[in-house]
């Protein structure tokens, strides 16, 4: 945060065509401070969800899609996002050399869970090998079966893993095998039936995992040199103290002492916004507003303050909106890309260095959906016409957020103080440099609201010892209202196309630094100063 960065809001309203506008300043420094966060150039990530997982990458060949939409990210800071591949459906994934790619059980579909997780999921060697498909330079995470306490199970799975990094068409993409992640939010076992309620204690899971850590690193040749790591927890909550499922509670345990332990470089966590199965307007204004991205978020600051202090990255390995795979009417709409925008952005200033928002096929809160889909995603219902490969509104986040970070490597940002309960900022810089700012305005204007779109007209004044720039363009994410499904332009370039590549004419304006400029409600907008 920057102290000092702002007055209070002026209370001066302005014409523009006849909308009346609030004047709100905006302080942002010429020079970074000592405050703002180097970012991971994949800070934006994804994790996918293990049962249909040859749906997102392709077998005999690549879904050109997937890869398309992944493609636009890297070309924007030249690092692919990081792919996890777990989930629910990792504890219920077991290896056969005969399974070419993968034979899954699915248990029915509800309106409420158009399309559940595998509640068995079989795979072969050819499941592995086709993260080949992934463009060049992806760092990968994968998941092995900690649910079912089959070590064999584990053993197999990660030799099979091992053999598809071996190979030279991995190779070759330059495809990395960073972390092995046993089991997914085994604090859930007490409740899934996983475990036995009564004897499932975090001094219990940390024996456990040790357990299979040592026969798994053994098998990969896992060890203080190599590559390749462990990524520890992926709890599916926390109860920050070291008696509970939590870093703390790991620590506490002495998950670290052990030489498999010392291969633990990272702590993942899993996170939801809520549960919600049903949506609203009033749900999808709940889930956009800034106080309650940071309050959300914010309550991971005793866990980060731990895992930091152990010389750990600590990193969201699974999150999106709400529970349910998402809220009908909310997790697949416009505002959902200006909240995960601010929730990815802050996140960083916390010190979340990566946050993998998940994606199922047919899950509602998806960025991408990657194959065809024959039911809605709504309510289950059957689709009149099989709905092709396609974006959803969140996608934008990611365009974005890249663009900001862009491709110097060494990106930092800072989050501004503005002092407006539904306009969130933050300022990007190279070297020490000022380069780049976002602005998000998240009142949401929905196709229910009555009246003009309420507007802040943006005075920007800058702060500290530098040269302060003189122009700037102005880069728009246009949104009609924030319960649309489709629809969304950045820069006047609609990424919904049947191969997620832009079309249109690239739009953006150079105006004065001193002109201000509009910010309307359910908008984001990047400036980019010379």
């Amino acid at each position: 945060m920057l102290s000092a960065a702002l007055c209070g809001v002026v209370t001066v309203v302005v014409s523009f065509g006849g909308v009346l506008a609030q004047q709100l300043p905006v302080s942002i420094p010429v020079s970074a401070p000592s405050s703002a966060v180097t970012l991971n150039p994949a800070l934006y990530s994804f994790s996918i969800e293990q049962d249909r997982w040859t749906d997102w990458a392709g077998t005999t060949s690549p879904n050109s899609f997937f890869f398309n939409t992944l493609d636009n990210l890297k070309q924007r800071t030249g690092q692919a996002p990081w792919i996890r591949i777990g989930a629910d459906s990792e504890d219920r994934t077991n290896f056969n050399s005969k399974v070419q790619f993968s034979e899954s059980v699915f248990p029915a579909f509800s309106p409420t869970t158009p399309y559940p997780e595998a509640s068995n999921n079989v795979v072969g060697d050819g499941y592995y090998q086709v993260i080949s498909h992934l463009p060049a330079g992806t760092h990968v995470i994968w998941g092995v079966n900690f649910g079912t306490n089959n070590i064999t199970a584990a053993f197999l799975a990660a030799k099979s893993i091992q053999k598809a990094f071996q190979s030279s068409a991995v190779k070759s993409a330059g495809i990395t095998l960073d972390f092995i992640e046993i089991g997914n939010e085994a604090d859930i076992y007490l409740f899934n039936g996983d475990r036995n309620a009564s004897t499932w204690t975090i001094a219990a899971y940390t024996q456990q995992w040790t357990t299979f850590a040592k026969n798994i690193s053994a098998a990969l040749g896992m060890g203080p040199n190599s590559h390749l790591k462990f990524l520890g927890g992926a709890f599916g909550g926390s109860g920050h103290s070291a008696n509970s499922f939590s870093p703390q509670g790991m620590f506490a345990t002495g998950i670290l002492n052990s030489p498999q332990g010392k291969l633990i470089t990272s702590i993942s966590q899993h996170h939801y916004s809520g549960t919600f199965c049903q949506g609203s307007g009033g749900l999808l204004q709940d889930l956009m507003t800034k106080s309650t991205i940071r309050g959300n978020l914010s309550d991971f600051s005793p866990d980060i303050a731990a895992t930091r202090a152990q010389g750990l990255d600590y990193v969201f390995a699974e999150t999106n909106s709400y529970s349910c795979h998402g809220a009908p009417g909310v997790s697949n709409t416009a505002g959902a890309a200006l909240w995960s925008l601010d929730y990815v952005l802050f996140a960083s200033q916390i010190g979340i260095s990566q946050v993998y928002f998940h994606q199922g096929v047919g899950y509602k809160y998806n960025m991408i959906q990657p194959a065809t889909l024959t039911r809605s995603i709504l309510d289950g219902s059957t689709l009149a016409t099989p709905l092709a490969p396609h974006l959803q509104p969140a996608y934008y986040s990611g365009l974005i957020a890249n663009e900001a970070i862009g491709t110097s490597g060494t990106t930092r940002a800072v989050e501004l103080n503005i002092n407006d309960s539904r306009v969130a900022g933050y300022a990007f810089f190279e070297g020490n440099k000022l380069k780049r700012a976002i602005l998000i305005n998240s009142l949401s204007f929905l196709t229910t609201t009555s009246g003009p779109r309420p507007t802040k007209n943006i005075v920007l004044n800058f702060s500290g010892t530098g040269t302060t720039p003189k122009t700037m363009t102005i880069k728009r994410l246009a949104i009609n209202h924030a319960d649309d499904d489709h629809g969304l332009t950045w820069g006047g370039q609609s990424f919904e196309t049947k191969d997620a590549r832009p079309t249109g004419k690239l739009s953006v304006q150079t105006v004065a630094v001193n002109s201000g400029f509009t910010l309307s409600a359910t908008e984001a907008v990047l400036l980019s100063f010379s």
